[in-house]
């Protein structure tokens, strides 16, 4: 899986209308140049790679390391292709916060009329890619920004954002169809965060049995699941005292005699629990997509089976965090590597040909054309 790196502090500001107009004439501009040169296909593999997406939306205008990118660039891009959907060969869905909800909506509505007969897969892409990263990655980010990007022969990406107020951080999903073999194992095409934690990690590969007795757990007898849950909320500070737990601390706090782990404080609702448990075992799902699509079953249902897996059964899920301090092209000063030029120079030349061709004046092409050397040069000097 490819990963990337970008600072996305929290911004609490609003784009101005003068700028977002702006950002939406040029970025509907390069849409067409990219969709006219290389075709719709194209268009989503180069969205769905990180550093692509930040290179786009610092080209037309927005702050470079801002959480507010990823949400004002696809603001522009969606409106900019307003009524050029058909023309264009893409549709984007979603948004933020109450929009990102309405994302099925609105792709039933491009399917109905436009005649598309696959458009239930795509709300079910939609809707399984916003549970995976909500359930299956918990490293404290709260989904509030979900895009849904599709051409007409049915391929999509998607670029979802979540926020964890606590570190005033957020955190970017990047999709792409064209790589998704399992919707619940290593699907992204990228994770965007400047911050490297230690989550539940259940699309690692290594998470695989871990989720597999999860769904066994939860197809038998639901009583035995519950039991021995109960009793591991019960249990869990005396057996971590007594160090009869290997592996089941999941952190440790250097110089201090305390050893933690996040079933202390989610304070787990076993009525809740239980009546969400009892009602996926009367659906009987046959695979882990299913159980998470299971109305009811959120991240605390998931990580309570996870729990029941790792400790029960020893099936131990990774805890490995899929975000990396790692560039596409390189890094600042170097670290973690010297910029890999070609891979950048590709970047540039397609940017650069999109904004060459685009119908917009010679002063906006000129502007931009200065946004994007800068970037380039500013990497080139720091890696010299």
């Amino acid at each position: 899986m490819r990963t990337g790196i970008a600072t996305l502090p929290l911004d609490m500001g609003r784009c101005p209308r003068w700028l977002f107009e702006r950002m939406k004439r040029l970025s509907r501009a390069i849409v067409l140049t990219i969709c006219e040169e290389f075709g719709p296909e194209e268009f989503l593999k180069r969205i769905s790679d990180p550093v692509w997406f930040q290179s786009l939306g610092c080209v037309i205008g927005f702050d470079w390391n801002s959480s507010g990118l990823t949400t004002t660039t696809l603001g522009a891009l969606k409106e900019g292709i307003l009524g050029l959907e058909d023309e264009l060969g893409i549709y984007i869905c979603g948004g933020k916060g109450k929009t990102s909800r309405r994302t099925p909506e609105e792709i039933r509505m491009f399917g109905l009329t436009r005649g598309f007969d696959f458009y239930e897969k795509l709300i079910y892409a939609s809707k399984i890619t916003a549970k995976v990263d909500s359930c299956l990655i918990q490293a404290g980010f709260q989904i509030y920004h979900h895009n849904f990007i599709f051409t007409k022969d049915g391929k999509f990406a998607v670029i979802q954002q979540g926020m964890n107020t606590q570190l005033q951080k957020a955190r970017r999903y990047h999709w792409l169809s064209l790589k998704i073999k399992d919707f619940t194992e290593e699907p992204h095409s990228g994770i965007v965060s400047d911050v490297k934690l230690k989550p539940l990690n259940l699309v690692a590969k290594e998470s695989k049995e871990n989720k597999e007795i999860s769904v066994e757990m939860v197809r038998e007898e639901p009583k035995t699941f519950l039991k021995d849950f109960k009793l591991i909320c019960e249990k869990s500070n005396f057996l971590m005292k007594q160090k009869k737990l290997p592996g089941f601390c999941e952190m440790e706090l250097k110089n201090v005699e305390f050893y933690h782990h996040p079933v202390e404080k989610e304070k787990f609702d076993l009525k809740r629990l239980k009546k969400t448990i009892e009602k996926a075992h009367f659906l009987k799902p046959e695979n882990f997509d299913q159980l998470l699509m299971t109305e009811g079953v959120g991240p605390k249902t998931i990580r309570s089976l996870s729990l029941v897996a790792e400790i029960v059964y020893g099936a131990k899920p990774s805890y490995e965090d899929p975000a990396r301090y790692s560039f596409a092209h390189g890094g600042k000063d170097g670290t973690p590597y010297k910029v890999d030029r070609a891979t950048f120079d590709k970047t540039i030349s397609i940017l650069e040909k999109s904004i060459e061709m685009a119908k917009i004046s010679l002063r906006e092409k000129e502007i931009a054309k200065q946004r994007l050397w800068s970037q380039k040069n500013l990497l080139l000097e720091e890696n010299s």
